[in-house]
């Protein structure tokens, strides 16, 4: 954000989000200038931004933990994370009562395996053991998070922003590596949504580190009733697997409506496409053929009775250092948003304006699903917001204790 030039221009980029028709931003504040240690906040940006952003009436899906977290607390290897996590989720509920959704930790998968699997962020470590320690870490966070917020705000849904992927065999003797990996990019939703795992995911998760009572603490904090399964798919999520196990991009193969489908039947929760985006290239239509594929694909799987209910441009500027996944600072800048850093609409932002506009009458006429009981900022002091939040807290029930119910 600071690169991007955001905290000088917020006022300026909450402008543009109104002026392009949208209505929901996917948006926190930066939690390393914000959460200063344990008790000790920051909330000066976040006042001013939350403040203008309700002024403009944006519902903002609240981002608490993007891929890091202060250096006073060390990494995801640190057990007190989650804990900790939980009492900074309560301090934010609490001064920031009329925010409703959240994506209380943002791809889970993704920060666990590119800081404890690959090396590249935070710990930076690459083993099991590690990659282990890190998803329970941050799992039990975003549980933790949920659990609070739901104290806080009763009616609270949770909209999980998490990496949909796919290992594809390049030969025979890559089938095993590429069902492994198959296996465990389902991790993160099975301890989140307290889904009892195969024994061979079970047996990998005790064998690095796990433990029996931390296995349980998923199973008896299912919250998936509170949820949206988000999922986020760009042209990098599907894999070739080699016989080593060794992995390479393969491109798009099965495509976002194939694997979201995957994801749906697994979990049988509303969907959102929570991210994707592409490069605008030296065409120019590049990223304007992708949204429209991408877009394409949501209606598929819409239409094949799969309840959608968001789809996601990310982000609404270019990005810088992203090619490099943020790990060397270069200053290159990654055309991948609807606007460049100039504030300037790229032709992909064009199209997504006039795709809102086109669409906004359409789809409630032709929803699949109930409808999401959002209610929007100007509205969050108002009798019907009362009433929704008395008969949330009166379907609340206490966790049960006992054995989850394996989800048909």
């Amino acid at each position: 954000m600071a690169s991007c030039g955001h905290y000088d221009r917020w006022r300026e980029d909450f402008a543009l989000v109104q002026d392009m028709g949208i209505g929901y931003l996917r948006y926190g504040p930066p939690i390393h200038t914000t959460w200063l240690g344990a008790g000790k906040y920051d909330w000066s940006f976040a006042d001013q931004t939350f403040a203008e952003i309700k002024r403009r009436n944006i519902v903002p899906i609240v981002d608490l933990c993007h891929f890091g977290v202060p250096d006073w607390i060390g990494n995801f290897q640190n057990p007190d994370f989650a804990d900790q996590f939980a009492i900074y989720v309560r301090a934010f509920a609490e001064r920031f009562p009329w925010v409703q959704l959240y994506t209380p930790v943002n791809e889970m998968y993704i920060c666990a395996t590119f800081s404890a699997r690959y090396g590249w962020w935070n710990e930076q470590l690459s083993s099991d053991q590690a990659f282990v320690t890190a998803l329970k870490h941050i799992v039990k966070a975003n549980v933790l998070a949920m659990r609070t917020i739901l104290e806080v705000r009763p009616d609270a849904i949770f909209i999980q922003s998490e990496s949909s992927e796919y290992f594809h065999a390049e030969s025979p003797a890559a089938i095993r590596p590429a069902e492994l990996m198959n296996a465990q990019r389902f991790l993160t939703l099975d301890l989140n949504y307290g889904r009892r795992l195969d024994s061979e995911m079970y047996e990998y998760l005790l064998d690095n580190g796990m433990t029996r009572d931390e296995y349980h603490f998923f199973l008896d904090n299912r919250l998936k009733q509170h949820c949206i399964m988000g999922n986020d798919y760009y042209v990098t999520n599907e894999h070739r697997v080699a016989a080593n196990g060794g992995t390479r991009p393969s491109g798009e193969i099965f495509g976002y409506s194939e694997i979201t489908r995957q994801y749906h039947d697994r979990y049988r929760l509303p969907v959102m496409h929570t991210e994707t985006n592409l490069v605008q290239g030296p065409l120019g239509t590049e990223a304007v053929d992708w949204l429209w594929k991408e877009w394409a694909n949501v209606l598929r799987v819409r239409n094949d009775g799969v309840p959608v209910v968001g789809f996601t441009w990310y982000s609404l500027t270019d990005q810088m250092d992203w090619d490099s996944a943020l790990r060397e600072r270069r200053g290159n800048v990654n055309p991948l948003g609807l606007f460049d850093l100039d504030r300037k609409i790229r032709p992909v932002g064009e199209a997504y304006k006039q795709m809102i506009a086109e669409w906004r009458d359409v789809l409630p006429t032709q929803s699949l699903c109930l409808t999401v009981p959002v209610v929007l900022p100007d509205e969050a002091d108002g009798d019907h917001a009362a009433r929704q939040l008395a008969r949330a807290r009166t379907m609340i029930k206490p966790q049960a204790s006992g054995p989850a119910v394996q989800d048909g």
